[in-house]
């Protein structure tokens, strides 16, 4: 946005700061949470403090440095009143879980570690953070956010202490971050309508699990080398071994297969052409197969619903079923994409694959809030100001998302990508 278009919007955003800020018990600071959405909003190259104070006719440096890096302002009932805000303004079809990554020089910015950098495509120095975004194929809006900290962060005392990491943080893998989330949106009466994910999460039968046992439905991207059985596979008991002893529990004889190789055993006209939306240039299709199998290793021997059965001792063997979801276009040679989801068994498989798809509007959010909102753009190093920009940077690209949506937005409009690179890697 130029100059002229932030003056334009300057009473509606003065209303947004007053509700969305509300919890922020200071004046000032709210004032200071109005000007720095504006500087994020404004055209600009870089977003850091320094460059956007100097555009703003209010910009004060200072100021701004101490409401985002020293401030005492809790981000969470912020975060909650964007969640309350947007959730019904985009009624989104799914939720996704995704991370992004940000490049960092040095090693004193928080959660900074050598690790693999998905906008470098690479191993190399970042930040690394999970978001929860709400979904669905016009809009979608960030929800929650959860910085990765790294193993070696775990014990460094020194750097955790420069950077004001809470004593409670530790360690904890992407995917339990994701849940923590979703039992945060959770605790605020929030839950989605579906849970989706790229294969670096569907492939974790732990994260499955728990979604299940919060009975929530998911369709999750995996792996090939995922493995399942078909469904109509039954375990077998062996004879017992004499009169006495326990009874030997029923099992799987085979070898799971994979599910790529369970896709390669579908005759052709297992597949058939879906259209999941209108692109840029026309509409999307493809050819799709859904099957219902049952997923197999370790991490889903004894599934949920057996573990009462199973504290006995006893499990009659039979794993849950879900549908495999398998993409195989036209002009490939083999299947290119595979999903699992606990959605009930009479879902239609333009349904599924329409959410499986959605994952693509978050790839504008983040075009949005890395090149035109300023999110990688952060030159703090502490723990509260990490904290303290992601939710303002949330807060802009809400009510620019709010601005398009409404009917009674005078004009669309929208962050500046002009000066940014086109798209995201993850």
């Amino acid at each position: 946005m130029d100059a002229h278009e932030v003056n334009r919007i300057r009473a509606m955003l003065a209303l947004y700061v007053a509700d969305v800020f509300a919890s922020v018990s200071r004046k000032d600071q709210r004032a200071k949470g109005d000007c720095y959405l504006r500087g994020l909003m404004l055209d600009g190259r870089r977003k850091s403090i320094q460059a956007m104070a100097s555009r703003l006719p209010d910009g004060n440096e200072q100021n701004l440095q101490q409401f985002v890096n020293q401030s005492t302002w809790d981000p969470v009932p912020v975060q909650r009143r964007v969640c309350e805000r947007m959730l019904p303004l985009i009624d989104p079809a799914a939720w996704v879980i995704d991370d992004v990554s940000v490049p960092k020089d040095g090693r004193m910015s928080v959660a900074v570690a050598p690790q693999y950098c998905g906008a470098l495509g690479k191993q190399a120095n970042c930040q690394v953070a999970v978001s929860i975004h709400a979904a669905t194929d016009t809009a979608s809006c960030p929800l929650q956010w959860r910085l990765f900290l790294p193993k070696e962060w775990a014990s460094d005392t020194g750097r955790r202490a420069i950077t004001r990491v809470p004593p409670e943080v530790t360690h904890r893998e992407k995917w339990r971050l994701a849940l923590d989330m979703l039992d945060t949106l959770a605790g605020w009466g929030m839950t989605p309508p579906a849970v989706v994910a790229d294969a670096a999460y569907g492939t974790n039968a732990h994260l499955r699990a728990a979604l299940a046992e919060r009975q929530l439905t998911y369709v999750l991207a995996v792996r090939a080398d995922v493995t399942a059985h078909p469904f109509d596979a039954k375990p077998v008991a062996p004879d017992r071994n004499g009169p006495v002893g326990c009874w030997p529990q029923p099992r799987y004889r085979d070898p799971a297969p994979s599910v790529a190789a369970l896709a390669d055993g579908l005759e052709q006209n297992a597949f058939t052409t879906v259209t999941w939306r209108n692109g840029s240039r026309g509409e999307l299709r493809s050819r799709f197969a859904a099957v219902r199998i049952r997923p197999a290793g370790r991490a889903v021997e004894r599934p949920v619903k057996a573990a009462a059965s199973a504290e006995q001792g006893w499990w009659d063997g039979v794993l849950p079923d879900c549908w495999l979801l398998i993409e195989w276009p036209a002009d490939a040679e083999a299947p290119t994409d595979y999903w699992l989801s606990n959605l009930p068994p009479d879902t239609a498989v333009v349904d599924l694959v329409r959410l499986a798809k959605v994952r693509w509007r978050i790839e504008h959010d983040y075009r949005e809030l890395k090149h035109g909102l300023g999110l990688d753009h952060f030159e703090g190093r502490s723990w509260p100001g990490w904290h303290h920009h992601v939710t303002l940077v949330t807060a802009a690209h809400a009510f620019l998302t709010e601005q398009r949506l409404s009917p009674k937005a005078p004009a669309p409009v929208s962050p500046s990508t002009k000066s940014s690179t086109p798209s995201r890697t993850s």
